[in-house]
Protein backbone atom coordinates (compact mmCIF):
# COMPACT_ATOMS: atom_id res chain seq x y z
CA UNK A 1 0.00 0.00 0.00
CA UNK A 2 1.18 3.51 -0.75
CA UNK A 3 1.55 5.90 2.19
CA UNK A 4 -1.55 7.90 3.15
CA UNK A 5 -3.18 10.25 2.41
CA UNK A 6 -4.54 9.09 -0.97
CA UNK A 7 -6.37 11.42 -3.36
CA UNK A 8 -9.06 10.09 -5.71
CA UNK A 9 -10.53 12.16 -8.53
CA UNK A 10 -13.69 11.34 -10.47
CA UNK A 11 -15.20 13.53 -13.16
CA UNK A 12 -18.89 13.40 -14.09
CA UNK A 13 -19.83 14.55 -17.60
CA UNK A 14 -23.41 14.93 -18.76
CA UNK A 15 -25.97 17.02 -20.62
CA UNK A 16 -29.53 18.21 -19.88
CA UNK A 17 -30.88 14.67 -20.19
CA UNK A 18 -29.63 11.11 -20.57
CA UNK A 19 -26.92 9.20 -18.78
CA UNK A 20 -23.82 10.75 -17.27
CA UNK A 21 -20.36 9.31 -17.70
CA UNK A 22 -18.27 8.93 -14.56
CA UNK A 23 -14.59 9.10 -15.43
CA UNK A 24 -11.48 8.29 -13.44
CA UNK A 25 -7.97 8.05 -14.84
CA UNK A 26 -7.08 4.49 -15.76
CA UNK A 27 -10.65 3.15 -15.52
CA UNK A 28 -13.28 2.78 -18.24
CA UNK A 29 -16.13 5.33 -18.15
CA UNK A 30 -19.10 4.26 -16.06
CA UNK A 31 -22.57 5.37 -17.19
CA UNK A 32 -24.77 6.70 -14.39
CA UNK A 33 -28.30 8.06 -14.05
CA UNK A 34 -30.85 8.83 -11.39
CA UNK A 35 -32.46 5.74 -9.84
CA UNK A 36 -36.08 4.86 -10.61
CA UNK A 37 -37.05 6.20 -7.17
CA UNK A 38 -36.04 9.68 -8.38
CA UNK A 39 -37.61 9.38 -11.84
CA UNK A 40 -34.54 7.91 -13.56
CA UNK A 41 -34.52 4.87 -15.81
CA UNK A 42 -33.38 2.51 -13.05
CA UNK A 43 -31.16 0.54 -15.43
CA UNK A 44 -27.81 2.21 -14.68
CA UNK A 45 -25.66 2.76 -11.64
CA UNK A 46 -26.84 5.80 -9.67
CA UNK A 47 -25.16 7.87 -6.95
CA UNK A 48 -27.16 5.85 -4.42
CA UNK A 49 -26.22 2.41 -5.78
CA UNK A 50 -22.60 3.51 -6.22
CA UNK A 51 -22.39 4.51 -2.55
CA UNK A 52 -24.03 1.31 -1.32
CA UNK A 53 -21.87 -0.70 -3.73
CA UNK A 54 -18.78 1.00 -2.32
CA UNK A 55 -19.61 -0.39 1.14
CA UNK A 56 -19.90 -3.96 -0.21
CA UNK A 57 -16.79 -3.50 -2.37
CA UNK A 58 -14.85 -2.11 0.59
CA UNK A 59 -15.83 -5.13 2.68
CA UNK A 60 -14.49 -7.67 0.19
CA UNK A 61 -11.32 -5.71 -0.63
CA UNK A 62 -10.62 -5.22 3.07
CA UNK A 63 -11.18 -8.94 3.69
CA UNK A 64 -8.73 -9.79 0.90
CA UNK A 65 -6.01 -7.83 2.70
CA UNK A 66 -6.95 -9.25 6.12
CA UNK A 67 -7.05 -12.83 4.81
CA UNK A 68 -3.71 -12.38 3.03
CA UNK A 69 -2.10 -11.03 6.21
CA UNK A 70 -3.71 -13.85 8.22
CA UNK A 71 -2.65 -16.47 5.66
CA UNK A 72 -6.24 -17.67 5.26
CA UNK A 73 -7.17 -19.49 2.07
CA UNK A 74 -10.67 -18.77 0.86
CA UNK A 75 -12.67 -19.44 -2.27
CA UNK A 76 -15.42 -16.85 -2.43
CA UNK A 77 -16.88 -13.96 -0.46
CA UNK A 78 -20.25 -12.51 -1.35
CA UNK A 79 -21.45 -9.33 0.32
CA UNK A 80 -24.98 -8.02 -0.34
CA UNK A 81 -25.52 -4.51 1.03
CA UNK A 82 -28.65 -2.39 1.39
CA UNK A 83 -28.55 1.32 2.14
CA UNK A 84 -31.56 3.13 3.58
CA UNK A 85 -32.08 6.62 2.19
CA UNK A 86 -34.41 8.67 4.35
CA UNK A 87 -35.38 12.22 5.16
CA UNK A 88 -33.89 13.39 8.49
CA UNK A 89 -34.57 16.93 9.68
CA UNK A 90 -35.40 18.03 6.14
CA UNK A 91 -32.27 16.49 4.61
CA UNK A 92 -32.15 13.37 2.43
CA UNK A 93 -29.34 11.12 3.64
CA UNK A 94 -28.37 7.51 4.21
CA UNK A 95 -29.35 6.46 7.71
CA UNK A 96 -28.38 2.78 7.65
CA UNK A 97 -26.30 0.26 5.74
CA UNK A 98 -27.11 -3.44 6.18
CA UNK A 99 -24.84 -6.07 4.68
CA UNK A 100 -24.87 -9.84 4.65
CA UNK A 101 -21.60 -11.58 3.83
CA UNK A 102 -21.09 -15.24 3.01
CA UNK A 103 -17.56 -16.61 3.05
CA UNK A 104 -16.73 -19.96 1.45
CA UNK A 105 -13.44 -21.59 2.40
CA UNK A 106 -11.75 -24.83 1.26
CA UNK A 107 -12.31 -28.07 3.21
CA UNK A 108 -9.97 -28.33 6.18
CA UNK A 109 -9.81 -24.58 6.77
CA UNK A 110 -9.78 -23.41 10.38
CA UNK A 111 -13.38 -22.13 10.62
CA UNK A 112 -12.65 -20.26 13.87
CA UNK A 113 -9.83 -18.34 12.20
CA UNK A 114 -12.06 -17.55 9.21
CA UNK A 115 -14.76 -16.30 11.59
CA UNK A 116 -12.25 -14.14 13.48
CA UNK A 117 -10.88 -12.56 10.30
CA UNK A 118 -14.40 -11.93 9.02
CA UNK A 119 -15.29 -10.29 12.36
CA UNK A 120 -12.15 -8.14 12.22
CA UNK A 121 -13.09 -7.06 8.70
CA UNK A 122 -16.61 -6.25 9.90
CA UNK A 123 -15.24 -3.95 12.62
CA UNK A 124 -12.77 -2.30 10.24
CA UNK A 125 -15.42 -1.56 7.59
CA UNK A 126 -17.81 -0.29 10.27
CA UNK A 127 -15.10 2.13 11.40
CA UNK A 128 -14.46 3.24 7.81
CA UNK A 129 -18.17 3.83 7.12
CA UNK A 130 -18.71 5.66 10.40
CA UNK A 131 -15.67 7.87 9.69
CA UNK A 132 -17.23 9.06 6.44
CA UNK A 133 -20.38 10.38 8.10
CA UNK A 134 -20.68 14.15 8.36
CA UNK A 135 -19.85 15.74 11.70
CA UNK A 136 -23.46 16.86 12.16
CA UNK A 137 -24.86 13.31 12.14
CA UNK A 138 -26.37 12.83 15.57
CA UNK A 139 -25.57 10.04 17.99
CA UNK A 140 -28.98 8.53 17.21
CA UNK A 141 -28.15 8.16 13.50
CA UNK A 142 -24.79 6.63 14.36
CA UNK A 143 -26.51 4.21 16.73
CA UNK A 144 -28.91 3.17 13.99
CA UNK A 145 -25.97 2.36 11.76
CA UNK A 146 -24.31 0.33 14.50
CA UNK A 147 -27.48 -1.61 15.35
CA UNK A 148 -27.33 -3.14 11.88
CA UNK A 149 -24.42 -5.34 13.00
CA UNK A 150 -25.34 -8.89 14.01
CA UNK A 151 -23.68 -12.23 13.45
CA UNK A 152 -24.66 -15.79 12.65
CA UNK A 153 -22.64 -18.83 11.63
CA UNK A 154 -24.18 -21.13 9.04
CA UNK A 155 -23.90 -24.89 9.02
CA UNK A 156 -21.28 -26.29 6.63
CA UNK A 157 -22.42 -26.23 3.03
CA UNK A 158 -22.96 -29.42 1.08
CA UNK A 159 -19.76 -31.19 0.17
CA UNK A 160 -18.18 -30.40 3.53
CA UNK A 161 -17.05 -26.89 2.59
CA UNK A 162 -17.46 -24.68 5.67
CA UNK A 163 -19.41 -21.49 5.08
CA UNK A 164 -19.29 -18.57 7.46
CA UNK A 165 -22.23 -16.18 7.25
CA UNK A 166 -22.11 -12.84 8.95
CA UNK A 167 -24.43 -9.89 8.88
CA UNK A 168 -22.08 -6.94 8.74
CA UNK A 169 -22.93 -3.23 8.70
Amino acid sequence: MKPLPHLYTVRAVGAGSGALDLQSEGAPPLPSAAPAEFGGPGDLWSPETLLVGAVADCFILTFRAVARAGKLEWLRLECATEGTLARVDGTTCFTRFASHATLTVPPGTDAAKAKDLLAWTMREVQTQVMATLPEDVTVDERARLERGFAAAIALPASGGVPVVDRDVL
